[in-house]
C-alpha cells in the first residue's frame, strides 16, 4: 500500500467513524444507510486500487462499473436485469482495451522483459493443490519461474545476490504467488489477468538510485501476485 492509498484508507474510515459517532451523540441524524449503500463497498476499494502500486488497474476499472451500476440499480435508475444482461459485453470490452493498451502504457518495460528471455535461470518452482517456500538467503539469483495452481509460492529474495537486471515469470491460477524483495532494487511489472491482479507494495521511488530491475512477467486467473 502506497502513501496515497493510505491516506485515502484513512480518510475514508475517518468520516466513516466521524459520522457514526455524531449520530450515536445525536448532534445530527447522516442516514448511511441509504438504498444501495452496500455497493460502496465495492466502488470505494476499486476507486483507492486505482492509486496504488498495481500494474494492473483494469479489475478496479471494472469493480467501478459494476458497483456504480448496481446503485444505479437500487436508486432505481438502471434495471438489474439490464446490468445483467451488459456485464458479461462490458467485461468483454475493458478486457480487451486492457490487452490493447497494455503494450502501449508499458511498452518499454515489456521490451526490456522480452530482452531477459532465456538469459537468466530457468530454475522452476510449482505449487500444485499445495504450498512452496523458496529462499535465496546469501545466494546469487539471477531469475526464475513461479507456478502456483491450487497453491501457494513464497520466493524470498531479501538477502539474494542480484548482480543484474533479472525476469521472473510468475503464474497464479486459482493460488497465489508471495515474491520478497530487497528494498534496493527497482521492480517492474508485466500483468495478464483476469480475476485476479499482481499487488505490487515495492517503492519505486528513486529508482535512479537503485542498481538493478526485478521484472515480474504475470499471469494470474482467479489468483494473484504480490510483491512485498
Amino acid at each position: 500500500m502506497n502513501r496515497v492509498s493510505k491516506w485515502l484508507w484513512g480518510g475514508a474510515l475517518i468520516a466513516l467513524g466521524v459520522v457514526l459517532g455524531i449520530n450515536a451523540l445525536g448532534i445530527v441524524d447522516v442516514n448511511i444507510f441509504f438504498p444501495g449503500w452496500w455497493t460502496l463497498l465495492i466502488i470505494v476499494p476499486c476507486v483507492i486500487g486505482l492509486f496504488g502500486n498495481d500494474s494492473d488497474k483494469w479489475a478496479d476499472v471494472i469493480g467501478i462499473l459494476l458497483g456504480v451500476a448496481l446503485l444505479l440499480a437500487c436508486q432505481g435508475w438502471l434495471s438489474f436485469s439490464m446490468i445483467w444482461k451488459l456485464a458479461l459485453p462490458t467485461i468483454l470490452v475493458v478486457v480487451g482495451l486492457s490487452i490493447l493498451f497494455k503494450d502501449v502504457l508499458k511498452g518499454k518495460v515489456i521490451k526490456e522483459a522480452k530482452k531477459l528471455h532465456g538469459k537468466g535461470g530457468e530454475q522452476e518452482y510449482w505449487a500444485t493443490f499445495s504450498g512452496q517456500n523458496v529462499s535465496y538467503a546469501q545466494k546469487e539469483f539471477d531469475g526464475c519461474r513461479l507456478e502456483a495452481v491450487f497453491g501457494g509460492v513464497k520466493c524470498d529474495l531479501r538477502e539474494a545476490k542480484i548482480k543484474k537486471d533479472v525476469l521472473i515469470r510468475a503464474s497464479a491460477v486459482f493460488g497465489g504467488v508471495t515474491i520478497l524483495v530487497p528494498d534496493d532494487v527497482e521492480v517492474q511489472v508485466v500483468s495478464s489477468s483476469m480475476f485476479g491482479g499482481v499487488t505490487n507494495r515495492c517503492d519505486n521511488r528513486g529508482e535512479s538510485e537503485k542498481k538493478k530491475i526485478i521484472y515480474v512477467e504475470a499471469t494470474c486467473i482467479f489468483g494473484g501476485v504480490e510483491i512485498k
